[in-house]
């Protein structure tokens, strides 16, 4: 039997004209394709996607500014996209206010409300200690300002829902089109006692009341410490005929 041979490699990865000889031998493994032309086409992407959106987050005053700088044309343009932006935003922003609940009332001013706008719910604590409610309640109030558009409402949980926990609260159900969208179950869920505005604004994108590019949500778009979805553990809601009954 004929013994076998010893190939001499140095590094295999080395580009030399012996390890070519030894690839095409079969003897060394090909050499894997290199990362850099897909990172500079990650690169070329994302500038290209920054020209394009350059305009984004510029208000009708910054965007007069930049006569001198971009296409008039092309200004113009985007200048009316805006304005009819500001108007459909403005035309739609009908509550702008937080609205307390009445539990006869519910289903008119909750569920069938739903239909025409996304509605969302505070079940708040029966307690004044308890931080976290105080605290929605505050950003409940700065949201039903910015995002006149959604409504939101308030109801103290126990008068909600009969010997509904208060360690549940605060609460936050989502309705659109009728239905339960989604629950929070207090706001470790979210940041807890730390949560502000932006993860609100993040939910508020996740459930789909409000577009992830919407001019109003500039400061999100640069809070990018954490993705969507990635630290948030939100509970679904039951689709039993049990569980609707009672926010109904």
């Amino acid at each position: 039997m004929d013994n076998p041979v010893n190939v001499p490699v140095d590094n295999p990865n080395d580009d030399t004209e012996w390890n070519d000889i030894l690839r095409k031998h079969g003897v060394i493994p090909e050499k894997p394709p290199s990362p850099t032309p897909l990172i500079e086409e990650a690169l070329l992407e994302a500038r290209k996607h920054a020209y394009d959106h350059r305009l984004v987050d510029k208000g009708l005053d910054e965007l007069d500014e930049l006569e001198d700088d971009e296409d008039a044309e092309f200004l113009e343009k985007y200048r009316k996209q805006r304005i009819a932006e500001l108007s459909s935003i403005s035309q739609s922003s009908v509550f702008n206010q937080v609205y307390p609940l009445q539990k006869p009332d519910y289903s008119r001013d909750v569920t069938e409300a739903s239909r025409k706008a996304f509605v969302l719910v505070h079940l708040t604590s029966s307690l004044g200690t308890n931080i976290e409610s105080r605290l929605l309640t505050e950003l409940w109030q700065e949201l039903a300002r910015k995002f006149g558009d959604i409504k939101f409402c308030e109801i103290r949980g126990d008068m909600c829902i009969e010997g509904y926990p208060d360690r549940n609260t605060p609460t936050i159900l989502v309705y659109h089109d009728g239905d339960i969208r989604r629950q929070v179950v207090t706001l470790r869920e979210l940041a807890g006692s730390k949560t502000r505005i932006q993860d609100l604004e993040e939910l508020l994108v996740e459930v789909g009341a409000l577009e992830a590019n919407d001019s109003r949500l500039l400061h999100l778009r640069s809070h990018n410490e954490r993705g969507l979805s990635t630290t948030r553990n939100i509970v679904p809601t039951s689709n039993s005929a049990d569980d609707d009954s009672d926010w109904e």
